[in-house]
């Protein structure tokens, strides 16, 4: 199994909850299922341009002009979204690790996300809409937040954007692990909040081990 795990946090683990949720659900990950692949991209480190006019008309224009042959120039704009949506490609399972900023999704993972949705590449598009071109069956979101957010709380927009893309790229498992409450100032339960959300992480992780298959059992010396 191949696990595609894209962060969005500028913060450390020491200081990112969200972090500290990915750590736990990988430390578990590898604890239960080591030879499940995991290929972590950080999006600080590997920041993704906004989508620009020559990278979307090198994705966009052959679907729409029969016979569009791209140029150079949108060819070099298209480089980082091509390496992303080939990664996304060989995943079996999406996971996202990010904050809840101004009540939705960081701008740098909207702008991974805008580069990775590659046509002809990650999916194909006709009369019928989009049809998967990869094979992901999971998508796992690591959330914190300094509010505590109801189920469709109107301050909340990352859930339904996440949701939304999942739908359109027809992943139907979708599960969160979310620390809410993560702000000292409005919030004093924000220890015990976090502690639940790891463990709502770590079983996460459980779930995708047993379904990543047995491991072979060590050696004895």
């Amino acid at each position: 199994m191949n696990v595609l795990h894209i962060c969005a946090s500028p913060r450390p683990i020491s200081e990112s909850v969200s972090k500290q949720l990915a750590a736990a659900f990988f430390t578990k990950l590898a604890e239960l299922n080591p030879d499940v692949d995991v290929n972590n991209v950080d999006l600080y480190h590997n920041t993704p341009p906004f989508l620009s006019n020559e990278a979307y008309r090198f994705m966009w224009k052959p679907i729409y002009e029969e016979g569009y042959q791209p140029n150079n120039e949108e060819k070099k704009a298209a480089t980082y979204a091509l390496a992303q949506a080939e990664m996304l490609k060989e995943a079996d399972v999406l996971v996202l690790t990010m904050p809840l900023w101004n009540g939705g999704m960081p701008a740098i993972m909207k702008a991974w996300i805008d580069q990775v949705m590659v046509p002809n590449q990650i999916f194909s598009y006709g009369i019928a809409g989009a049809m998967p071109l990869h094979h992901i069956r999971q998508a796992i979101v690591l959330v914190s937040s300094g509010d505590i957010l109801k189920e469709g709380d109107p301050s909340d927009a990352l859930t339904p954007e996440v949701n939304a893309l999942m739908k359109f790229l027809n992943i139907e498992e979708v599960a969160f692990a979310w620390a809410e409450g993560q702000d000292p100032i409005t919030h004093h339960d924000g220890e015990e909040r976090k502690a639940l959300a790891m463990e709502a992480a770590q079983e996460l992780a459980e779930d995708l081990a047993s379904l990543a298959g047995p491991t072979a059992e060590p050696a004895t010396v």
